[in-house]
């Protein structure tokens, strides 16, 4: 969270250590993507998106170029912005069927004594939720210094 703040600058603390490129500061960034992104993916158990990530942090690690880390960093930040958002609806659906499976109601409103899982996932009404929900998600990334 603490990475998120912004200074009275509007920067980041990343804007700083990926614009002031110094030995020190590439281990304190790669210490903070770390934490930051890499255990975040961790948590979620997505594989998948760690191998995208990992060989993108590892190049902006290695990049010497200002502007081409910059570049980079900014990619990273929004492939980690579109994964939480993934996750974000995800749970989301997991949410509306869990309470439909536990309701046991119809969308009619008649009493059923067994609806099954597959069908509630289908009624759970996360068609309509969802996409009114994921409008309100914060998509911004960061824009760079």
């Amino acid at each position: 969270y603490v990475l998120g703040w912004k200074d009275g600058n509007g920067k980041l603390a990343m804007d700083y250590l990926v614009t002031n490129w110094t030995g020190e500061n590439k281990i304190l960034l790669q210490l903070a993507l770390e934490s930051w992104m890499y255990s975040q993916l961790e948590r979620w158990c997505a594989k998948a998106w760690r191998t995208v990530m990992i060989p993108l942090v590892n190049t902006l690690l290695t990049e010497d170029d200002k502007d081409r880390r910059m570049n980079l960093f900014i990619e990273a930040c929004s492939k980690l912005k579109e994964y939480e958002n993934v996750e974000a609806a995800s749970i989301l659906e997991l949410a509306l069927w869990k309470r439909k499976l536990k309701s046991g109601w119809s969308n009619d409103g008649a009493k059923r004594q067994a609806l099954d899982r597959g069908e509630c996932r289908c009624v759970c009404g996360s068609n309509v939720v969802i996409p009114n929900v994921v409008q309100f998600l914060d998509l911004s990334v960061p824009t760079g210094p």
